[in-house]
């Protein structure tokens, strides 16, 4: 097999897993970077020399002003958000954005995806609300299964653009008529996408030779999703789910660059565990200890502000998920948010219906799964000032070691708070 120097960095809990602080780090040298996946209804916090952004759609390395970021075939785009995200970094860093450019492929969220997607879910029962965020994701993901989708380069031809947008709007409007919403003509949709393409046409580009070359010439490359592989649309708590892969599957497929190729796959997962959105959660907590959780943790969702279901660590999904990931590499992120906690949990299995399980079951079971835990003692010391392996605490070191025996993956990466250099490595 030719060496190649790819990497991917994919969720290994539900999202919100720290994966953003992860891309800014490896970014710091990377040639490319690729969003794969996804689009802005979740969002990766970063934290640098030049403050504190919440990235929804743009790549983690776009702070790095010699990295390319592509928004890969994968994705789909609200340019709106988009624009509003440069205006934000720039008038927050000072910096002049100009390595960004999104895959021709690329889908676009149209404003009735967002309407759609909100009366959707206002529509189900209480018991099967999805927790959209209601940016329009799934929405337009339908459209692109449906093949009625509009992509990022149609904005570049008129004449076909508008026989697109004539198309789908006809059922589209009916859609909306339905719900009792406004609808929308073809001379405002095109004027819309007019002014996306002044803004960005420029950088709307084809994407596969350039990666093809950087791959084939051993450049660094930096694959980077949204959520984790819990709201993976085939692996994870369906119909609880995104509406695409955030999976190493999903980045190679999203990103033109073959499975192979991709050498390198570095896990992310927080040392204890949390969830935005409906679905099973095994390890929820509902009392002090997840209030307790969420303030030390600041888990409330960077792109909603909604607070995050929090819990202990699952050692049954993690495994789950680096097996289907082929992790080779975890990142265990916001190790001192249990600084201060004198028992530390670990769910090692479930009972369900009476019987035990040591593997995930499919989401119908796991909606009636309960937890089995293996207690272990706290360290009760500051870890944030840590800097190697051996400045933590005997107690921390053994919960890592004990976390890698459970998941059966190497914990190379742990982080000891938001800053860069607050990540150890082993």
């Amino acid at each position: 097999m030719k060496k190649t120097n790819v990497s991917a960095i994919v969720g290994v809990q539900y999202g919100d897993e720290g994966k953003g602080r992860i891309v800014d780090y490896f970014a710091q040298d990377a040639d490319i970077v690729i969003r794969y996946q996804g689009g802005d209804n979740a969002g990766h916090t970063v934290i640098n020399d030049k403050g504190k952004f919440a990235l929804h759609i743009l790549p983690s390395g776009i702070f790095n002003p010699e990295t390319m970021n592509i928004v890969g075939a994968g994705t789909v785009v609200n340019f709106n958000t988009m624009h509003e995200e440069l205006e934000n970094i720039r008038t927050k860093s000072g910096m002049e954005i100009d390595n960004v450019f999104i895959d021709s492929r690329a889908h676009l969220i149209m404003p009735f995806h967002c309407d759609l997607d909100g009366a959707e879910e206002s529509k189900r029962d209480s018991s099967q609300k999805i927790g959209t965020t209601k940016r329009g994701i799934g929405p337009c993901y339908t459209d692109k299964a449906a093949r009625s989708g509009i992509r990022a380069g149609d904005l570049k031809d008129e004449e076909f653009l508008e026989k697109r947008l004539t198309m789908l709007l006809s059922k589209k409007n009916r859609e909306l008529e339905y719900y009792g919403l406004k609808t929308y003509t073809v001379e405002e949709l095109m004027a819309l996408c007019d002014k996306w393409k002044k803004e960005f046409g420029d950088h709307i580009i084809d994407t596969v030779p350039v990666v093809r070359e950087a791959v084939e010439s051993g450049k660094k490359i930096l694959l980077e999703g949204q959520l984790g592989i819990m709201r993976d649309n085939d692996w994870g708590i369906y119909p609880y789910t995104t509406s695409s892969n955030p999976t190493v599957g999903g980045a190679a497929n999203g990103s033109a660059i073959p499975a192979w190729a991709i050498q390198k796959v570095i896990g992310v997962a927080k040392a204890y565990s949390t969830s935005v959105g409906g679905g099973p959660y095994m390890t929820e907590l509902f009392d002090e200890t997840a209030e307790k959780l969420r303030e030390i943790g600041g888990e409330y969702g960077a792109t909603t502000g909604r607070p995050r279901r929090c819990g202990w660590f699952d050692a049954v999904a993690a495994d789950y998920a680096c097996y289907m990931n082929g992790v080779t590499d975890l990142a265990l992120t916001k190790m001192d948010v249990l600084d201060g906690f004198e028992k530390i949990k670990v769910c090692t299995g479930y009972m369900i219906d009476g019987e035990y399980f040591s593997h995930l079951p499919e989401t119908a079971l796991q909606e009636r799964a309960k937890p089995i835990y293996e207690e272990f003692d706290g360290w009760m010391e500051d870890t944030t000032h840590c800097k190697t392996w051996d400045d933590l605490p005997e107690k921390a070191k053994s919960y890592v070691k004990a976390l890698e025996k459970l998941i059966n993956t190497k914990i190379t990466y742990i982080s000891v708070g938001p800053e860069r250099e607050q990540l150890i490595i082993r």
